[in-house]
């Protein structure tokens, strides 16, 4: 569980940070400066932003629970990885705007935050 909670800080590095920088670095100018006036982002840095917003009202649900499971030893290992795949392909299909898939693999990654909850709880098998 340890490397999938990793490998999701690592998603949320790139997701955040890494890539919404390289994506303004045609403007390198507006990088240094004091940033006082608004920044025009392209379609793509924006629909970016938007994925990163949505990964941040998630990403603390599940990195609680990723912990609980680790701590109370119940493998959620296999949840934990299909969530983080899902959220992965998530930010892909935001970016290239991906519209109708986009939902479908949102919800995926609800249910698997869900189903992580359900069996913490122990209402359900794991």
């Amino acid at each position: 569980m340890i490397d999938i909670i990793l490998l999701t800080l690592l998603l949320a590095l790139i997701q955040i940070v890494l890539l919404p920088l390289l994506l303004r670095a045609n403007n390198f100018a507006y990088l240094l400066s004091n940033r006082d006036g608004p920044y025009e982002p392209t379609a793509i840095l924006a629909r970016v932003q938007r994925a990163a917003g949505n990964l941040q009202e998630s990403l603390p649900a599940f990195l609680v629970m990723a912990v609980i499971a680790l701590v109370q030893s119940i493998d959620l290992t296999l949840v934990a990885s299909v969530w983080l795949a899902l959220r992965a392909a998530y930010f892909a299909s935001y970016a290239l705007g991906f519209i109708g898939i986009r939902t479908l693999i949102w919800m995926g990654a609800l249910v698997c935050l869900v189903y992580m909850a359900l069996a913490l709880a122990g209402l359900v098998a794991v």
